[in-house]
């Protein structure tokens, strides 16, 4: 994942050597802040206010002052000034709580663009092959415990990085996170999708999962695939008797996953029509 260019809040374009923050800032230090990340296509962010109304609702959870959504928007326009409109490009919003003095200070706000990882693009195109892992807490306990972070997109993807490495060694592509009873959950940078009995599922948030912004809007246009939409917890069963079965993200659009824990998953044609409602070219 190349990174292509820098913009700093306050401080425009940068070169992408430039160093932006402190040393004692709480992003670096102990991963406090949030982020968001945003597929580009034909010059422009695909759901940008979808993300940055995420991205104002990890703010809060976290309790950090994010700034307003016209300067981020505003910011993320700065950063994609040289992207050319025929290429497909990600572009990273990050918002740290800042340095860490003992007295209010303004938080660290950059956006970088970056060239799409070839496995992303790979896995749309050809699916991927998942490994299940426990993240070892049940599926309610975050509802209950916001110090928890449920929902939020935080800077704090030490745990999530380590899960993609654990799949990589098994010979997976991804991994999919269990809870402790086995409800599935979602993938270390992904939701889970899969068609079933007439419908177009995903797991509901009240699970502590991050709401996803490209599971949103295909769920709103299940209708063109002749399904209805549903938001139902699952357990791994489901997903094997599944008609088909994705992990979704802005950057990777849909990947069909082709194996769960070995086991093939079902194919019954439905990854163009995903692919479609999601503007990739199929």
């Amino acid at each position: 994942m190349a990174t292509r260019a820098l913009a700093v809040l306050g401080r425009g374009l940068l070169p992408v050597d430039t160093p932006i923050a402190r040393a004692d800032d709480a992003g670096l230090t102990r991963g406090d802040g949030v982020f968001e990340t945003v597929h580009v296509r034909y010059g422009k962010p695909w759901q940008l206010d979808e993300h940055l109304v995420r991205m104002a609702g990890s703010a809060r959870i976290l309790g950090i002052a994010l700034p307003p959504v016209e300067e981020l928007a505003a910011l993320v326009e700065s950063v994609l000034v040289d992207a050319h409109g025929d290429e497909e490009v990600g572009v990273k919003i990050v918002c740290t709580r800042g340095p860490e003095t003992g007295q209010p200070e303004p938080p660290t706000v950059f956006a970088t663009m970056f060239d799409v990882p070839p496995a992303a693009q790979r896995g749309r195109r050809e699916g991927v092959s998942v490994v299940t892992v426990s993240l070892g807490v049940p599926a309610d306990v975050r509802s209950g415990a916001p110090w928890l972070l449920g929902g939020a997109k935080t800077l704090s993807y030490a745990v999530n990085m380590a899960a993609l490495r654990y799949a990589a060694e098994t010979g997976a592509d991804d991994a999919l996170m269990l809870s402790t009873e086995g409800t599935v959950l979602e993938a270390p940078t992904a939701t889970v999708v899969w068609a079933a009995g007439g419908a177009l599922r995903t797991v509901p948030v009240d699970t502590g999962i991050l709401a996803g912004t490209t599971v949103n809007y295909l769920l709103d246009h299940a209708d063109e695939l002749g399904l209805r939409a549903e938001r139902t917890r699952a357990h791994l069963d489901d997903l094997f008797a599944a008609d088909e079965a994705w992990l979704c993200s802005s950057v990777r659009g849909a990947a069909r996953i082709k194996a769960l824990d070995g086991k093939p998953i079902g194919e019954r044609g439905l990854t163009a029509g995903v692919q479609r409602i999601l503007g990739f070219p199929v």
